[in-house]
């Protein structure tokens, strides 16, 4: 939760300096000074109104630009299927849809709505493995450079990856490596 009015009490009733103040409470000189600049673009003075609560103060001196609602969302299911690819993160499709929208979302915000969406998706699978029946296959993504200590030779290498069904016991190993070795 914010400090706000614990702020503002220091800075006004006190005259302390923004580095006080921030030592006082446990937060940057920065943070200090953006509340102090909000709180004088809002035009409140100390001693703060009556009835003004942390919450209230908090959301007449936070509140957002552009309301959620109004700002463009990104194509949820198209970036569901980009972030498949190898190499893409959600902030490199961040970074794209800003380059977009530039009124658009902040990472956080951007994060935490396609986390909603993909809460609302439903992928559920079950399937009942009858043990030692099915065992499932796979090379993990992009090959990794594995160097030879002795000579310090580096080679290319897949991660070779197995999962029984039932019991999901793991194997996994470094394939080709030995293949060109003499």
């Amino acid at each position: 939760m914010r400090k706000i009015r614990e702020v503002l009490r220091l800075r006004y009733e006190h005259g302390l300096k923004d580095g006080q103040i921030a030592a006082a409470i446990g937060s940057a000189r920065s943070t200090v000074q953006e509340c102090v600049r909000r709180a004088q673009q809002a035009g409140l003075s100390w001693p703060l109104p009556e009835g003004l609560d942390e919450l209230a103060l908090q959301s007449l001196l936070y509140r957002r630009e552009v309301p959620l609602s109004r700002t463009p969302a990104p194509d949820f299911a198209r970036l569901h299927a980009e972030l498949k690819r190898p190499g893409v993160t959600r902030l490199l499709l961040r970074q794209e849809y800003k380059a977009e929208r530039p009124d658009g979302w902040q990472y956080s915000v951007f994060c935490d709505q396609y986390r909603r969406w993909l809460a609302r998706q439903d992928v559920v699978l079950r399937q009942q493995h009858v043990p030692g029946e099915k065992l499932f296959v796979d090379y993990a993504g992009q090959t990794v450079a594995v160097i030879d200590r002795h000579t310090g030779e580096s080679r290319p290498a897949q991660i070779f990856v197995a999962v029984l069904g039932a019991s999901s016991h793991t194997y996994a190993t470094c394939s080709s490596w030995t293949a060109g070795r003499q």
